[in-house]
């Protein structure tokens, strides 16, 4: 099939709603989403319904947008209330702990690529280029699944592999192209290379604060008539400050990230608007990225490395990641050891570690076909070994514990900047017996009850309005600081 206009839209929405469908059915078996959208784009892709789709320029740019705006929309998601109990670990792991895992996995390649019955051939730099590719983590998926069935985690495991998470990829982008350009180069200096990482860190940590204040601000004090237009200002604030970013040679992944913690965690106008219209989008181009990467790859050719490919996988998940995250958590002592085997065994390679080996097929880089494929196959590895053992590993170590409500059954929120709370209770027998009507009931000073949920039907209040067993009262009250 020719790609032209249409068809590219023909076959794309065939894709989204078949990718959205087998997304749903797997969820209710605990398969990563990501798992399913690779699938589906393979289906259809060179070896499957025949879709050609090789360019990758275009997927590194996909994958570029996608990125920015997945970790933009990540660091709104993340808490300084909850984060703050575990921010010195979480940012250990997403900088010590992906260095070691590329380090250690690095090795391994280099390692098994001497001996006799290998098919591959790496030097030591490249092996390590291959390793820092897929040295980042995807918890995204997990979370997915946990919610899925209704699970969370004890010992704030939950924030901290958040944390993890959405501030690893930048280490593993800087280790990529700094690996990238000293092959490029025939060689740099430890100075070069360390004033390389000094420039992008510094760099981007300061642009993503910059600019998630610059955001803020203009958020809240620009009058724009049409309240729709607000997201749109914002999301052209996440393009803006990867693209400045990567011109003063920063991290652009890095900068994204902390301007979403910034605008996240700080008043913002329209706030719910904003939350809804970055969730729909993450999730687009989530679905996007995965579909496209799996049209890219040709399945044939992972079968010529797949051995090679299965033990890397298998190093990394029992060995290499385990290692790095003891290592790094050394100094914590009041992280318990089942925590810290679970926290090993979430390592999952995602889609992520698949963008970035398609720099150095970009860069030309000898053997990056090799890479690509490598990195594609243990991904699948790593989703299906690990990602469909989440809640079982969750329960076998005694981690897991009931999902906390958040919201209501009503799906009524209020404005930010409305000081007050939403929190709804169902009518029990036992108050049945106190109080029949609402007028009769206690209810605290400064709370109001604003509507009655009875079966599908929704109860203006009154004051003689006579309660039933199992009716849902919304009520309002206002917020203690």
């Amino acid at each position: 099939m020719l790609f032209t206009a249409e068809n590219i839209l023909l076959v794309g929405s065939i894709l989204l709603f078949v990718s959205i469908v087998v997304g749903k059915t797997g969820y209710r078996f605990g398969v990563p989403a990501l798992l399913l959208f690779l699938v589906v784009g393979m289906a259809f892709g060179s070896d499957g319904l025949g879709f050609q789709f090789h360019s990758t320029q275009t997927a590194q740019f996909i994958g570029m947008v996608a990125l920015s705006i997945i970790l933009f929309s990540g660091g709104m998601d993340t808490k300084f209330t909850e984060i703050r109990p575990i921010l010195t670990p979480g940012i250990v792991l997403s900088t010590v702990g992906v260095l070691l895992t590329a380090l250690f996995t690095g090795l391994f390649i280099w390692w098994i690529s001497g001996m006799s019955w290998s098919n591959i051939y790496l030097p030591l730099t490249t092996s390590l280029l291959l390793a820092s590719t897929m040295s980042s983590t995807d918890s995204a998926s997990v979370f997915a699944i946990l919610r899925s069935q209704k699970m969370n985690l004890k010992y704030s495991l939950r924030p901290m592999l958040e944390l993890e998470s959405g501030s690893n990829d930048p280490m593993a982008y800087m280790l990529t192209i700094v690996l990238i350009q000293f092959l490029q180069s025939s060689g740099m200096g430890a100075g070069a290379i360390l004033g390389s990482f000094a420039v992008q860190f510094l760099v981007g940590a300061a642009a993503g604060y910059g600019l998630g204040k610059l955001a803020i601000l203009i958020l809240n004090k620009i009058n724009v008539d049409n309240q729709a237009l607000y997201p749109i200002l914002l999301l052209s604030f996440v393009f803006f400050t990867f693209a400045i970013t990567d011109r003063l040679h920063g991290n652009g992944y890095l900068a994204v990230y902390i301007a979403g913690i910034m605008v996240g965690n700080n008043k913002i106008m329209y706030r719910k608007e904003i939350a809804t219209f970055m969730d729909g989008l993450t999730w687009l181009f989530q679905i996007i990225m995965f579909l496209m990467l799996g049209l890219l790859v040709n399945p044939h050719e992972m079968l010529e490395i797949a051995c090679v490919a299965l033990l890397i996988g298998i190093f990394m998940i029992v060995i290499g990641r385990p290692l790095s995250v003891f290592l790094c958590l050394l100094p914590f002592r009041k992280i318990t050891f089942k925590s810290r085997l679970f926290v090993s065994w979430v390592g999952l390679r995602g889609a992520v570690p698949i963008i970035f080996a398609t720099y150095p097929v970009v860069a030309n880089v000898e053997g990056s076909n090799v890479i690509f494929n490598i990195v594609f196959f243990i991904t699948i590895v790593s989703l299906v070994v690990q990602g469909t053992t989440v809640s079982y590993v969750a329960r076998l170590l005694n981690l897991s514990t009931p999902l906390e409500k958040t919201g209501n059954d009503f799906g009524v929120e209020l404005p930010e900047e409305i000081n007050s709370d939403l929190r709804d209770i169902t009518v029990t027998q036992e108050m049945i017996e106190k109080a029949d009507t609402l007028k009769e009931m206690n209810l605290p000073k400064g709370t109001l009850v604003m509507i009655v949920k009875r079966g599908d039907e929704f109860l203006i209040p009154n004051g003689s309005l006579k309660l039933h067993v199992n009716d849902k009262l919304l009520l309002i009250s206002e917020k203690k600081e």
